[in-house]
């Protein structure tokens, strides 16, 4: 089977993708979902003409003074009375204005003695100064959030405002991981000879999660067929990831594995660096992606397909950041295969390391982005431009 170009083997994988379907969640627990389609307020938001600053309500006509007082408005308890000519209503912030006031005079500009308060200030400088009209920051009916549209705190506060007690949100996607080895002990167990610690599932849960999915990890299954098929057929989520075997090796299962159980492999190999042994179908008409078992090959293939098919299915923009930056160090010419180099970004440009063997997580931990190579690329020089994908950005789908 020919390696497919990265580029190609992404439109595939997303060719016919469209966001799941819609719930129906509390708006105090819909921080971060995507709207699922447009909100419009079902409230007037101010509901009623409020005094913007603490002060006097009075006739603008009478701006002169003095004035009577003849009443208070204070937020949750209006004054119910009528502001007439000579008169004034002491008013705090928030509080709906009196029937026949029109503007507001703030209290610094005000002298009180009894029930008669002067101008001591400038006064008012126009017209309906200091007060907040009613539906200055919307009206019931007017689109207040669109479809597609992240619930940020603002935004959350907007549909609460506007009446919303629920939002109508894009499901989360849901991802079972499927890591494979004899090899592997849980994290936190002491390895005996010839093992050692999982961690790509913590790894990879976590960009799923930062991706806006949820991630349910059946525990590390055996190099037995019949164990792998098992936990394949009991996946019940949108997305399956299996994590190594996904090679030609006499223990990698997971891809005759999966043509044993009928699965439609669209792709298998990529033309990468690192992470070709990549492979993508449908298993009864749940999606799989095989990532290769060394860290950094599953992180970059996490990267370039299973991010931006969550972010597809949860309804969310792409999410990697690409940067053109300053090449600070020779590189040779590239290969066949697209490269993806960890590097480090310095006052200077971009630092790829010096080793990037597919098995060091410390790189890959040290790393804040990679620079991409592409196939057939020409050897640059210090100070050539190339793109970056930022690994910082990651966090921001969340």
């Amino acid at each position: 089977m020919a390696l497919l170009p990265v580029a190609m083997a992404l439109d595939r994988l997303l060719a016919g993708v469209v966001p799941l379907p819609a719930e129906t969640i509390p708006i105090t627990a819909a921080h971060g979902r995507i709207l699922a389609g447009d909100v419009a307020a079902r409230l007037t938001q101010p509901p009623f003409d409020a005094a913007a600053m603490d002060g006097y309500a009075i006739r603008w006509a009478d701006r002169a003074g003095p004035w009577r007082v003849t009443g208070e408005s204070a937020a949750g308890h209006r004054f119910s009375g009528n502001v007439g000519p000579g008169e004034a209503a002491r008013i705090f912030t928030g509080a709906p204005l009196p029937a026949g006031a029109d503007t507001i005079v703030v209290q610094e500009d005000i002298a009180r003695a009894d029930a008669v308060a002067t101008l001591a200030g400038e006064g008012p400088p126009r017209a309906g100064a200091h007060i907040r009209k009613a539906g200055q920051d919307f009206a019931a009916g007017a689109a207040i959030a669109m479809a597609g549209e992240r619930l940020t705190p603002a935004r959350l506060a907007l549909l609460a405002a506007a009446g919303h007690g629920v939002a109508s949100v894009v499901r989360r996607p849901r991802v079972t991981l499927i890591t494979t080895g004899d090899e592997l002990v849980p994290p936190g167990t002491l390895p005996g000879p010839d093992q050692i610690v999982s961690s790509n599932n913590i790894m990879i849960a976590a960009l799923c999660e930062a991706a806006g999915a949820t991630t349910v990890d059946p525990g590390i299954i055996p190099d037995r067929r019949e164990a792998l098929a098992t936990a394949l057929l009991a996946a019940d989520s949108d997305l399956v990831i299996t994590i190594g075997g996904a090679s030609v090796g006499d223990h990698d299962l997971v891809v005759p594995v999966l043509r044993d159980l009928g699965a439609d492999l669209d792709f298998w190999k990529i033309a990468m660096r690192p992470g070709k042994p990549l492979l993508a179908g449908t298993l009864r008409g749940r999606r799989i992606i095989g990532l290769p078992g060394n860290p950094v090959s599953a992180y970059v293939g996490a990267l370039l397909f299973v991010l931006p098919l969550l972010a597809r299915l949860g309804g969310r923009p792409a999410a990697l950041r690409v940067e053109r930056l300053p090449l600070t160090m020779p590189l040779p010419a590239n290969g066949a295969r697209r490269d993806h180099l960890r590097a480090r970004r310095t006052a200077a440009g971009v630092e790829p390391f010096a080793a990037q063997d597919s098995a060091l997580l410390g790189r890959l931990a040290a790393a804040d982005c990679l620079v991409v190579r592409e196939p057939g690329a020409a050897a640059a020089v210090a100070g050539d431009m190339v793109d970056c994908i930022l690994l910082d950005s990651i966090g921001d789908v969340s």
